[in-house]
């Protein structure tokens, strides 16, 4: 019998990201609205209803296990993790609100969760490692992986297997690895055992099955995108959840029936002892089908069902390569399962799909407006001018951005943070992506007014009213949310470059037109018709403060819940301190800065405890650090506190330990947030040169080998360079500092190879710096001129923007000239 829908269960208001289904009449869902919920039924006939809800996380529930029962807990335990990478242990009776236990230890998503008859959890996380859990304690840790661990397989209670982005699968006994191979050409999704064959690995839209020794049994293909979830029938038939909106049901190696669903996303599937097949997908809907007609719902539901699935409306890029049929050809079987079929009537065309047995009609092509006008595109059955597909994180998904160009940039960019449970604070960032990818469209009904963001109250015009086109300089920053992995958008760069003039000046970075430091050493330098000087320096404010907050108190606790690392934790003046400097930023983030600055016992505080606590959770200490240097830089004017803070900062990122590329993602993280606080703290003239803290902090960040950084630790290293060279407009550097200064702008012209960012930003610095020297009267020798020149060279090929070229042509004026 072919498989039919059973029940829709309707409860989460968001994603259902996760399912659990350990008895026939036991369902256990996860999902981006923060919550699990148990779903049970009382009799084989009745349908499921909601059991108990648990609010799991204040952010995405991602993984959902179902724990055997223990004398404590006799119906078991529901296992979640969330995408702050905590594991909440919840029992199922009696129902509490609060988790029996918490586990932690991953220090970024948990995106993964299986268990053992014997009580076993074994998780698996963003932050590149699998961890097996026995009595809520720690057993094993698997690290070796080299990005983020997407799922893990229990073969046994000594035996796992890992599945990664790094594009390999790792068969670990305990914690040793002991085969490591690479069976797919892309991120390695999800994992599933087969009875007496393996196991089955996904990536891409191709499952393959393999042997425990790592042989290939064979493949399957059949999905036309990302497939997110497998799971196994009590047959030992695969079942398997796509982006394609589809659930596919594989026999002998081969696709036996399709189950589309009315939904983009399917992102996951499971399956009851009974062989009933369990979906959850981005409609917030779980959907149960079944093979056995007494448990299929009424005729009607499935025709209303059906119906909903006929009516969706499918781009035309994703049929574009099928042949229009006429209505005859329905008449004819199907060739294989999932076979597309597009048939014309009349002014509509229709596309069906073969289930084994009957076409399935299955939506409507989208057709192209006539006219030779751009065609639509569609989202949630809406139709759009635009719908992107924006990159948050390696090897998640893309999300879907819709955007009309009628519509204010700032609306869309808000809407899709909200409808994805991103931080507001990226609203810039995805206007700027908006603006980039819409080339020649009038955007916005604001025309071009200065955009407020309307979570840090910042403005930013994106827009030149005085110009044909916008200057589509660099993003106000690089920032990526080491807590979400938000903001990390893919589209094209601009292509075209136009400065604005000097009546309407735009700094290429903030949008600002205002220099906001503190008292001057000599008067703001008249600004030309160029790029040069760029008078405001680029703050790395971004970030999310709930999560950063959250963490760092998790942390804590962490610590306090065991007598060796007690000691560790929190004294109470420091925890009041901290939290003091929480609510500043916080404030100052929603544009709303108190009068009284935060202080010295403010910074001692955030010194003691990063000098005391472990390199595995100094990550939101680091964060609070640069958010205070950015927001509050006359916290750290007292003399002595500067280095102070920087000593801490560069042993908190190990710095005197032998350079390479850090080894773990916490140390990697933690050296980005120092380099970031670098560059916060570099904002202003006044006290620019008191003492020897600047020309001590380039001393000791030249040290870093430029190779041994990754991009998201290069860019903000080169906006420290810039920073610094908005400095010098207003205060001269001594020579040493100059000097050293311009050879590490040097460094990243000619060792910058592929991150344009980085780039950019350390030739404006450059601009900067040659444009002080001659306004201060102090050249750059021969020796620096000529090697300005070498540098500059073949940087329109390397990279070939305009922005790029444009200003190397401004710098070589400028080097040969009076002041501009």
């Amino acid at each position: 019998m072919p498989y039919k829908l059973s029940a829709t269960l309707a409860g989460h208001t968001s994603d259902v990201r996760a399912l659990s289904t350990p008895a026939d009449d036991l369902i256990l869902s996860a999902s981006r609205d923060s919550t699990a919920i148990v779903w049970r039924r009382a009799a084989a006939a009745a349908t499921f209803a909601q059991d108990s809800v648990f609010r799991a996380s204040t952010r995405y529930v991602n993984a959902v296990a179902y724990l055997p029962p223990t004398a404590e807990a006799p119906k078991g335990y529901a296992v979640t993790g969330d995408q702050d990478g905590l594991i909440n242990v919840y029992s199922l009776d009696p129902v509490k609100s609060d988790p029996d236990y918490t586990l932690l230890g991953h220090t970024n998503n948990v995106c993964g969760l299986r268990t053992t008859p014997e009580g076993l959890i074994i998780s698996c996380s963003w932050d590149y490692t699998a961890r097996v859990w026995k009595n809520f304690s720690l057993a094993y840790e698997l690290k070796g992986h080299e990005n983020s661990v997407w799922d893990v397989l229990a073969a046994n209670e000594e035996e796992f297997i890992t599945g990664s982005a790094d594009k390999t699968i790792k068969l670990w006994k305990q914690h040793k690895a002991m085969r490591t191979f690479t069976p797919h050409n892309g991120v390695v999704r999800a994992l599933a055992l087969i009875p007496d064959i393996g196991f089955a690995s996904c990536a891409d839209n191709e499952i393959r099955v393999w042997s425990f020794d790592g042989d290939p049994v064979y493949t399957l293909t059949g999905h036309t995108s990302f497939i997110y979830r497998l799971a196994v029938l009590p047959s030992g038939d695969l079942v398997s959840s796509s982006e394609d909106r589809s659930v596919r049901i594989w026999k002998d190696g081969e696709c036996a029936q399709v189950l589309v669903h009315p939904a983009i996303s399917v992102w996951t599937v499971s399956t009851l002892p009974n062989g009933d097949i369990v979906s959850g997908a981005s409609d917030k809907n779980i959907r149960i089908f079944s093979a056995v007609e007494e448990r299929w719902a009424s005729e009607e539901e499935i025709k209303a069902y059906d119906d909903v699935v006929a009516q969706q409306s499918l781009p035309a890029h994703d049929v574009e390569t099928l042949k229009v049929e006429n209505i005859d050809a329905l008449s004819t079987p199907g060739e294989k399962v999932g076979q597309t079929l597009m048939v014309s009537k009349g002014d509509v065309t229709e596309v069906y799909q073969w289930d084994g047995s009957v076409w399935q009609r299955i939506g409507e092509r989208a057709e192209a407006p006539s006219g030779g006008e751009k065609p639509k595109a569609y989202f949630e059955g809406k139709e759009y001018d635009y719908v992107w597909s924006v990159a948050i994180e390696d090897g998640e998904p893309a999300l879907k951005l819709p955007y009309n160009v009628s519509e204010n940039p700032a609306d869309a960019a808000q809407r899709f943070l909200e409808r994805n449970n991103l931080p507001l604070s990226h609203v810039n960032t995805v206007v700027e992506f908006i603006f980039q990818n819409t080339p020649g469209q009038t955007l916005g009904s604001g025309g071009g007014e200065d955009y407020v963001d309307p979570y840090t109250g910042e403005s930013s015009r994106y827009r030149n009213p005085a110009a044909s086109t916008r200057a589509p300089a660099a993003p106000a920053s690089s920032f990526v949310d080491p807590y979400t992995g938000a903001s990390r958008y893919s589209g094209a760069p601009a292509s075209s470059s136009t400065a604005p003039p000097a009546s309407s000046y735009m700094d290429p970075y903030t949008g600002a037109s205002r220099y906001s430091g503190a008292s001057k050493a000599q008067p703001a330098p008249a600004k030309p018709a160029g790029v040069f000087p760029v008078l405001q320096p680029v703050l790395l404010k971004e970030g999310n403060l709930p999560a950063m907050r959250a963490k760092l108190h998790q942390y804590n606790d962490g610590l306090l819940a065991e007598i060796s690392t007690s000691a560790l934790a929190f004294y109470l003046e420091e925890e009041r301190a901290i939290d003091e400097a929480f609510a500043y930023v916080q404030k100052c983030a929603a544009g709303n800065r108190p009068t009284d600055p935060l202080g010295k016992v403010h910074i001692e505080s955030i010194v003691h405890v990063l000098e005391r606590w472990p390199a595995s959770l100094r990550l939101p200490v680091l964060d609070l650090a640069r958010l205070v240097v950015a927001y509050c830089p006359e916290a750290v004017r007292p003399p002595g506190l500067k280095e102070q803070l920087f000593d801490a900062l560069f042993k908190a990122a190990e710095w005197a330990t032998p350079w390479a590329p850090a080894p773990t993602k916490p140390a990697e993280m933690n050296l980005m947030l120092v380099f970031r606080a670098l560059a916060n703290v570099a904002q202003e003239a006044a006290g620019a040169t008191d003492g020897p803290w600047l020309g001590q902090m380039l001393k000791f960040v030249a040290e870093a080998p430029y190779q041994a950084l990754t991009t998201t630790q290069r860019k903000p290293r080169a906006t420290m360079l810039l920073n610094i060279s908005c400095i010098s407009l207003f205060t001269p550097l001594d020579a040493a500092s100059r000097a050293l200064h311009l050879a590490m702008i040097f460094q990243v012209l000619e060792e910058e190879k592929n991150d344009s960012e980085s780039l950019y930003r350390a030739l404006v610095g450059l601009g900067n710096l040659i444009y002080a020297s001659k306004q201060q009267e102090s050249p750059l020798d021969g020796a620096q001129a000529a090697q300005v020149t070498r540098c500059m060279r073949d940087l329109p090929t390397r990279f070939p923007e305009d922005r790029v070229r444009n200003i190397v042509v401004e710098i070589s004026a400028l080097l040969v000239s009076g002041i501009l």
